[in-house]
């Protein structure tokens, strides 16, 4: 092992020596609307269901009720999610246009869709069978109530620098970014995220959304996911539940409890 700080164990076996390293946040990001552009941050509160404001509004289906993603609805990423500071989210739209108008974000988007915040119940996404087929069977999911996020057991995602390599941080969509070899140590463990404290319960698994395009000239990569499948199993980042809400900003440590 280089050091305990860089993580560089990949296996629950080499965790040995692990538990008292100590990293640095070099990244946070906030996504107000689910499968918009989001937001860099210096600083965050995370309350008790993730970083506030994070995938607290999405764009729904007038006419299905799903709830739009990147992986049914690439065009989502063109567009940017912010909050507006009195409880609701506005859009800015490819063209600068910045809004919260319904027909407004129809129009951009080609159908009836909705502004909503998320509902206190489950809401349903859909994605593709196969993530290198657009026209594969489509597969619908629930996400967990009170949130636009994916996953029931992710309400904080991590991703460590060496994971990433050189692909653009924007593919994978975490929340927090720390430096170091891997994240992929943290699964099972409890760990100090600045005065927050998280259960790191899973790897998260990718799907077609790493390939898509974006602004920025960001283009379509589906070598991404076939990387990601080949040589990580589909795995890339890590995801964590909070125990105890708290602050993080920028350059604290994240701290692997013993």
């Amino acid at each position: 092992m280089r050091g305990p700080a860089r993580w560089r164990a990949r296996t629950r076996t080499d965790l040995e020596g692990v538990a008292c390293a100590v990293v640095r946040v070099v990244g946070l990001h906030r996504y107000p609307v689910k499968s918009l552009q989001g937001e860099a941050l210096a600083a965050a509160e995370i309350g008790p269901r993730g970083i506030l404001g994070d995938r607290a509004f999405g764009l729904r289906d007038a006419v299905t009720g799903t709830v739009l993603t990147g992986r049914r609805d690439p065009l989502v990423l063109f567009g940017t999610g912010r909050l507006d500071g009195e409880g609701g989210a506005r859009v800015t739209l490819p063209d600068g246009t910045e809004t919260a108008d319904d027909e407004a974000i129809s129009g951009w988007i080609g159908r009836p869709v909705r502004l909503v915040a998320a509902p206190e119940e489950p809401s349903t996404y859909e994605t593709q069978a196969d993530p290198l087929d657009d026209a594969s069977e489509v597969v619908a999911w629930q996400g967990p109530p009170g949130t636009f996020h994916d996953s029931r057991r992710t309400q904080v995602s991590i991703v460590a620098t060496g994971d990433l390599g050189a692909w653009d941080v924007r593919r994978f969509r975490p929340n927090v970014v720390v430096e170091a070899d891997t994240a992929d140590v943290l699964v099972g463990r409890t760990v100090r995220l600045g005065t927050a404290r998280l259960e790191v319960v899973k790897q998260i698994d990718r799907c077609v959304m790493v390939t898509r395009p974006q602004p920025g000239g960001l283009e379509r990569d589906l070598d991404v996911f076939r990387r990601v499948r080949d040589e990580r199993g589909t795995f890339l980042a890590v995801g964590a539940m909070v125990l105890e809400p708290g602050r993080v900003a920028v350059g604290d440590e994240l701290v692997i409890e013993g």
